[in-house]
């Protein structure tokens, strides 16, 4: 029996962290790796807010898996539906 981790009531987001959370999920369908600094550009934050807000969305329970990917020029995600 595998444990999952506890669904996350949109409510419980920031509004940055929604916001975040409905681009990745526009985008995850053509997309697997995202860097904060271009999902800051998209969205009109510094990579910083992004990479402040990812860890909210990155313990699950948001339909997508999130994980921190990679640090080279910035941090990548690996997002998947």
């Amino acid at each position: 029996m595998s444990a999952q981790a506890p669904t996350i009531d949109a409510t419980d987001l920031t509004e940055k962290q929604r916001h975040i959370l409905r681009y990745l999920r526009e985008h995850v369908g053509t997309r697997t790796y995202f860097k904060s600094r271009l999902i800051g550009e998209e969205l009109g934050l510094s990579a910083k807010e992004v990479g402040t807000n990812m860890p909210a969305l990155e313990g699950g329970g948001v339909g997508l898996d999130i994980e921190k990917w990679g640090y080279s020029s910035g941090t990548t995600w690996k997002v998947t539906a």
